[in-house]
């Protein structure tokens, strides 16, 4: 019964348009009545649940981030992508995911690569004869790396449930990252393939390429000091993020010289908001899992899911399709909370290493970003070039065949996420 309140309100109030963080937070307090526990122990549970050391991290990815946007590292790392690969006939399409990448590095948040990118790299791609609906899809699934390739903060808050080391899920999510970069322009080249209009840029010289190298150098240096600092033991994954703060304002201030004391209270507003929208939704998200631990709704739902099958082939299938419709409707850190606690015992059971989990079930997120009905990058995406959501839905399909098809891989080739793990030691 409990589960059946806690579910059934919850999707009430998603079907009447309340915001998922206050949907979590409603239907929490009708589960916590529901099981007859005392209101008293919701401060509680949410206090225990947002003090902790590995969430740290998360405000401070995210200032960096900002700090790093408004320095103005995106048309720097594009400008210096398309003089490497600009004048190749998929030139701008492998611009558009290489600088993704990058900038995912740099941001750690899906949403965030789309907006900070889309403005330049959608009309570039309209002029250059791109199909504006395929342009727009490519930039908000490449977008959607930003939460596999590390720092990601998805990883953070999954660490923070799971109890994994966020520096193996950070090392993890490289190659799967790239592979999904790949994947995505393999799609967008195959569509354009008829596309006989595309104007190629004219190739740069060495010196333009080596200028433009030197402009992003500050920016692309970022990702390194964050990874090579944790990995060489020189600063945990918390403290890294507070060091990418200092370094981007350093860049930020008296290198690229774009952020002032006009604009430094925007920038702290903006990562304020974003932080503070993350760390409700994780404490309003905790209450709901609590229930679902404590109220043995969870433990019910794993054994129906497990009585289904034995093959392990088909459970995996199993919590890839319950992860890739949450996707759908959630963000990273609701579907965490929500699913983990029914989803984990069925992981341990099949005996699956829980930072390889913790890549294909982000990738699974990822893919959601850009999926119909509530794909979130799908919607700043379409936002940014002028066209409707709906008519993106065809052209969506191949890449969401492409991000399936790497998921996959990633779940059943364990080597290709936790094999670099075994390699570094």
């Amino acid at each position: 019964m409990t589960g059946i309140l806690l579910f059934g309100s919850f999707a009430v109030l998603l079907i009447l348009g309340v915001p998922i963080c206050i949907s979590l937070g409603l239907s929490s307090v009708v589960g916590l009545l529901a099981s007859g526990f005392d209101l008293g122990m919701l401060p509680d549970t949410i206090y225990a649940s947002v003090c902790k050391y590995a969430l740290l991290a998360v405000p401070f990815f995210v200032l960096a981030g900002a700090i790093m946007e408004y320095a103005g590292i995106s048309e720097k790392l594009i400008h210096f992508a398309d003089t490497c690969v600009g004048h190749r006939k998929s030139g701008l399409i492998t611009v558009v995911v290489i600088t993704s990448c990058f900038f995912a590095a740099i941001s750690g948040s899906g949403a965030a690569a789309v907006a900070a990118l889309g403005g330049i790299l959608i009309p570039a791609m309209v002029d250059a004869k791109y199909d504006r609906g395929m342009s727009s899809v490519l930039v908000s699934a490449s977008g959607a790396i930003g939460i596999i390739i590390p720092p990601s903060i998805g990883y953070v808050v999954y660490a923070s449930i799971v109890n994994v080391s966020v520096s193996d899920l950070f090392l993890a999510g490289i190659i799967p990252g790239i592979l999904l970069g790949v994947s995505y322009i393999v799609v967008a080249v195959w569509l354009s393939r008829n596309n006989h209009e595309i104007i190629r840029h004219e190739p740069a010289s060495g010196k333009e390429r080596w200028d433009a190298f030197k402009d992003a150098f500050w920016g692309l240096l970022m990702p390194v000091i964050i990874l090579g600092g944790i990995y060489g033991g020189i600063f945990t994954p918390t403290e890294a993020a507070a060091v990418a703060v200092i370094y981007g304002l350093i860049v930020g201030i008296f290198i690229y010289k774009k952020i002032t004391m006009k604009n430094i209270l925007t920038v702290l507003r903006s990562a304020a908001i974003s932080s503070a929208t993350v760390m409700y939704v994780v404490a309003c998200a905790s209450v709901f899992a609590w229930i679902l631990t404590t109220s043995h709704v969870a433990t019910d739902l794993s054994d129906a899911m497990m009585s289904i099958s034995n093959n392990k082939i088909i459970l995996l299938l199993l919590v890839n399709v319950v992860f890739l419709i949450a996707g759908c409707f959630l963000d990273g850190s609701s579907a965490y909370y929500i699913f983990l606690p029914v989803i984990l015992p069925i992981l341990q059971a099949l005996d699956v290493d829980l930072v390889q989990a913790g890549v294909f079930i982000t990738v699974n997120i990822a893919i959601g970003l850009i999926t119909p009905p509530i794909g979130i990058n799908l919607y700043v995406g379409a936002g940014i070039a002028g066209v409707t959501v709906s008519s993106l839905v065809k052209k969506v399909i191949p890449f969401v065949l492409g991000g399936i098809i790497v998921l996959l891989l990633l779940t059943f080739v364990p080597q290709l996420s936790v094999g670099i793990l075994h390699l570094a030691g």
